[in-house]
């Protein structure tokens, strides 16, 4: 029972103890002005009052006490409900110490382990996956925020003052996310790559009956893989299907490929395939192009492949693992000689540029190019800037060039170029297709909107936007290979290749070739024929061809530095020691030459911010793929890569990470 003499609780209340003084003050007043007109008004004023006063009074603690009772029983509800969440709700709660142990788990959690109890164990035992996320959550460019565990998708969130780990399940939502991405919809354009080539010299029936094997086996994998395939003519085919179909074909590696090349090469009659997925667009239209797009990728890479891409996500490549067939016809090359001749009648000038530190190829196909141009009577230079660092084939090269008076004007550095180009100018890139392998970033820059492509190795990812025109055969041995057939189509305005021109093309092809043994067609004992009877001398060829006393030492030490791995010969050079590029590939020409070695590697320090991988193969495995996983490019049989800010030891521990990844 409250005491009499208690204040009554509304005084706690500064409003209503206020309010409550204000009346008080109010009726006291009145009660003394009463008192003095008349004390019998006074007296019956001064009862009123007091009743009114206690009947406010009254009142106002009524109202406090209710109010007081509303609050304390809000906050109970409240209280309870939030002890009642964490225990009904579909949210797992977890506490832990501060050492790593579970302490307590509601009971959301508990109905998913079933009999399992996890109080008091390790939460590393528990879940290693949910362990590192917790460890992990401070950092939160490394905050992991879903975790697959106990057969649901949760989403986290910790609390790592309080050890708290609150897990919403969200399996319901991912199971329709997923539904929604394995139902969208991939388009894929395949194409028999030499089709024409091997059905020529076959009679209809003949043709006809390779025609309908391809096709049904074609269909037949299709169908396993639900995806859905239609001709489109005699070479090409229409894929249409959802994402979980093109997954599965993806896991399968596309292993049609495989069985296609091998099947028709028992018949003598070898068919290749190239495919052109893309997906990840809404737009019909739009995925239609793309896979264009990526079947013309495909194509450049030498055909035998499939490119897999999205609009923003970059390219996955299956297949690969055979040399490009060289074409028998000219049919291209006639037709390219054509269109360069016209892309250099309306330019006013012309430059041609290779690719950083270059070799001979790159360096015989500029000049050949800008020969060409000047036989069309086109004023063309070459891009190059000397920087005391060339190897010693093309430091013969530029002084064999200053000595004649028809080369010695021959080259233009990248700030002559950017100073005397114009709208109208064109820039021929040879030897390369990645822009960033250029040797000038600014000259591509100013000229990438009227840009030539000539080259002979595998196109990659990275390709200029639109050029005018693009001429990659990965096929051919050479880039020198190339240009030489375009001269066969041009008409004689004036003087063709001359004699340092004609050698520095032929060394190009010889050295590319390994002296005619490796990726020789009979394409390119033409174009060595044609290039040796417009005058290529032996004995300057000769001269290229040798090295100095010091790259002999280098390349023996980088072969003794070799290890065996299987059939794989690795080398690494010092992290402290720069080596050419050229010795590196020639030790790494060397150690295919070793019994039981399938392909080998060479790693160096190029400069102080680069590391180096020339990569070679006898053409049994695709050194190509493994460099274009380190972020380079290149031949089936003859790749390189550069990787930056690193050593030579962590580019060897890269190197065989993906070696492994390759055998598994």
């Amino acid at each position: 029972m409250r005491k009499i003499t208690a204040l009554p609780t509304f005084f706690r209340n500064q409003r209503l103890s206020g309010m409550a003084a204000l009346v008080s003050f109010i009726a006291i007043v009145g009660a003394v002005l009463a008192w003095l007109v008349n004390w019998v008004v006074g007296i019956i004023w001064l009862v009123l009052v007091v009743i009114a006063l206690i009947v406010i009074f009254r009142t106002l603690q009524d109202l406090s006490e209710q109010t007081t009772h509303y609050i304390e029983n809000l906050s109970y509800r409240i209280n309870r409900g939030e002890q009642e969440s964490i225990i009904q709700m579909p949210l797992g709660v977890i506490l832990c110490t501060d050492e790593g142990d579970i302490e307590w788990v509601n009971p959301y959690i508990q109905q998913l382990l079933g009999n399992e109890t996890i109080v008091g164990s390790d939460l590393q035992h528990v879940s290693e996956q949910l362990a590192e996320i917790v460890a992990l959550w401070p950092n939160e460019e490394k905050r992991v925020t879903e975790l697959e565990w106990l057969g649901h998708v949760f989403q986290l969130q910790v609390q790592p003052e309080l050890n708290a780990v609150y897990l919403m399940d969200r399996t319901a939502a991912a199971k329709v996310t997923a539904d929604f991405e394995n139902h969208k919809l991939f388009l894929g354009i395949v194409s028999l790559d030499n089709y024409d080539e091997v059905t020529e010299g076959m009679s209809d029936a003949e043709a006809s009956t390779l025609r309908t094997y391809v096709t049904k086996t074609l269909s037949d994998w299709m169908a396993d893989h639900e995806i859905y395939a239609r001709r489109l003519s005699v070479d090409r085919y229409l894929l249409i299907g959802y994402r979980a179909a093109l997954k599965k074909a993806e896991n399968d590696k596309f292993n049609l490929l495989k069985t296609i090349r091998e099947s028709t090469s028992v018949q003598n009659a070898q068919i290749t395939l190239s495919i052109g997925i893309a997906y990840n667009e809404m737009a019909i239209d739009t995925l239609a192009e793309n896979a264009q797009a990526n079947l013309d990728l495909a194509l450049g890479r030498g055909g035998d492949q499939v490119v897999v891409k999205s609009s923003t996500g970059s390219a996955r490549f299956y297949g690969g693992n055979t040399n490009p067939m060289a074409k028998r016809t000219r049919v291209r090359a006639r037709v390219i000689s054509q269109a360069l001749a016209d892309l250099f009648d309306q330019a006013d000038q012309v430059f041609v540029m290779g690719h950083k530190r270059p070799d001979m190829d790159s360096f015989g196909g500029a000049l050949g190019v800008r020969r060409l141009a000047e036989m069309l009577g086109k004023p063309a230079w070459v891009v190059y800037e000397e920087n005391g660092q060339e190897h010693s084939d093309i430091h013969l090269l530029l002084e064999q060039m200053s000595e004649d008076v028809s080369d010695e004007h021959a080259l233009l550095t990248p700030n002559e170029v950017l100073a005397q180009m114009t709208d109208q100018s064109l820039l021929v890139i040879v030897d390369h297709s990645k822009p960033s392998l250029s040797e000038s970033q600014d000259v591509y820059e100013a000229l990438k909107n009227r840009v030539v492509i000539i080259d002979h190795h595998r196109r990659g990812e990275e390709f200029p936007e639109e050029p005018q025109l693009v001429y990659v055969e990965s096929y051919a041995s050479s880039t020198s290979e190339l240009v030489t057939e375009l001269f066969e189509y041009q008409p004689r305005r004036a003087q063709g290749l001359r004699r340092l021109e004609a050698t520095a093309m032929l060394a190009g092809i010889q050295i590319d070739t390994k002296s005619f043994t490796l990726r020789s067609g009979t394409r390119t004992f033409d174009a060595a024929s044609y290039l040796r009877a417009v005058g290529a001398d032996g004995n300057l060829l000769q001269d290229f061809m040798k090295e100095t006393v010091d790259s002999y030492r280098n390349r023996a030490h980088l072969i003794e530095r070799a290890q065996i791995h299987d059939s794989v010969a690795i080398a690494v050079g010092e992290d402290d020691v720069q080596y050419d590029s050229v010795v590196a590939a020639q030790a790494a020409d060397s150690l295919l030459q070793m019994i039981g070695v399938t392909s080998s590697y060479v790693i160096t320090r190029r400069d102080n911010d680069t590391v180096a991988v020339s990569a070679r193969s006898t053409g049994i495995v695709s050194v190509q793929l493994v460099m274009e996983a380190m972020g380079g490019g290149g031949h089936l049989s003859n790749a390189a890569t550069q990787v930056k800010d690193t050593s030579t030891e962590a580019v060897y521990e890269t190197l065989l990470a993906e070696l492994n990844k390759d055998s598994d």
